[in-house]
Parts: C-alpha cells; structure tokens; sequence
C-alpha cells in the first residue's frame, strides 16, 4: 500500500472507533468498510519489468484510443476504472525534462474530449538517446487530485513509480515516428508490465546533446 492509502485507511478506521465507542458498532461500520476499501485501491503491487528498447504501460487500464497526433505523432489513451491500480509508472527510462500542470474540467475520463479538457498533469521524458515521451496524468469525473512525485531535472528507471491519480481517471502516453505503437483500442494493459510501443529504429545522438543532458539534470538539481 502506497503512503497515501495508509493515510486514509487510519483516519477511516480511528474515526470508527470514536464514532463505534459513542454511538455503537453499527454506526461505524460505514467508516470500517470506507477504510477498506481504501487499503485495497492504494495497493501498489510489485511488477516484472520487461527490458530492452520498449516503452511500458504507465498505468494499469483499457486502451481506449490510439490516435495520431500532431507532427507524425501517436498518442495512446488508456482509461482506469476505479477497480484498477492507480499508481503511475514512467514509461521510459531517461531524464524528467519538463512538468507542467494544467487546470481543466472534470470530464469523464474514458471521453476523448477529456485528453484536452480535463485537469492534467503533462510529465516529458527524454531519453538517452534525445528522443522524448510526453505522459499525462489526467484527472476524470471522480478523480480531483493528481500526484507527482518527480520534478524536471530527475533521472528515473522505465517502469519506475512517478505518481497517482485518485479514485478514476485517465493517461495518455505521446509517441514520436521512432516508436511502433504494440497495442490497439479494447486491449487491457498492465502498468509497468505491459509492452505498449517499441522502438522502431536507432537514433544516433551527438556528443553535445549527450553533454546538454547530463549538463540539464545536474543544473536543474541545484
């Protein structure tokens, strides 16, 4: 269970115990079951990390779009129901190059309009090699708090934890052309597990954008 849960799940449980000791049992039972479930949607499972030159599912969900965008671009959109794991996961390894919060609606996040309307929270990775993958956290109709636990200038691991999003919600993962996208609409992914795009051919980086890269994480850690 990931530190948030056991927040909720020991206010719950202590505000049942009060409410149980003054007004009787039944009465905190609702406050019981309310912690629970919270115990149980805050679980953060451990997951078998493929390696090699793939991109990896950011969340646990169902594929709902994969749709061209913008220059030679394809974003993947996959919609998390309240049952599934709601921890996020870098889909790249490589350095946080930019995060930028957007204030939007509170859309339904399984609609596509919600990918530019709704609340969210816009995560750019750069790779090693200077190629990016942008990643966003978006919140949906019952979802009203996006966490983030990176900030640019960090380096993390492909399928490392980088944040949540509570209680539904929506993410969307922003491909360039060296990418072949592995999946399709209706297929159930796993975050941090499932292959969702694979690096279709090898982009050579010069010298000087390798040193910028190290350069950027350092300064942006001071």
């Amino acid at each position: 269970m990931i530190r948030d849960g056991i927040y909720y799940f020991l206010g719950l449980t202590t505000g049942g115990v009060i409410v149980a000791i003054f007004a009787g049992p039944w009465a905190g039972f609702p406050l019981f079951l309310a912690g629970a479930f919270c115990a149980w949607f805050f679980r953060d499972p451990e997951r078998l990390l493929p390696a090699g030159p793939v991109a990896l599912s950011p969340a646990d969900g169902k594929v709902v779009c994969v749709v061209p965008e913008g220059d030679r671009q394809t974003r993947i959109s996959i919609f998390l129901n309240i049952f599934d794991v709601h921890v996020n996961r870098a889909p790249i390894g490589g350095v946080i190059a930019d995060v930028t919060y957007q204030k939007g609606q509170f859309l339904v996040a399984s609609r596509e309009i919600a990918s530019e309307q709704n609340e969210q929270n816009i995560v750019t990775i750069r790779a090693e090699d200077g190629s990016k993958v942008v990643f966003k956290q978006i919140a949906g109709l019952i979802a009203r708090r996006i966490v983030c636990y990176k900030k640019p200038g960090d380096i993390v691991q492909s399928g490392e934890r980088v944040g949540l999003i509570k209680f539904g919600s929506r993410v969307d993962v922003i491909f360039g052309p060296e990418w072949r996208v592995e999946v399709t609409p209706g297929m159930r992914v796993t975050g941090g597990s499932s292959v969702i795009a694979r690096r279709a051919g090898e982009v050579a980086m010069p010298e000087a954008l390798s040193a910028a890269l190290v350069e950027e994480a350092a300064l942006c850690r001071t």
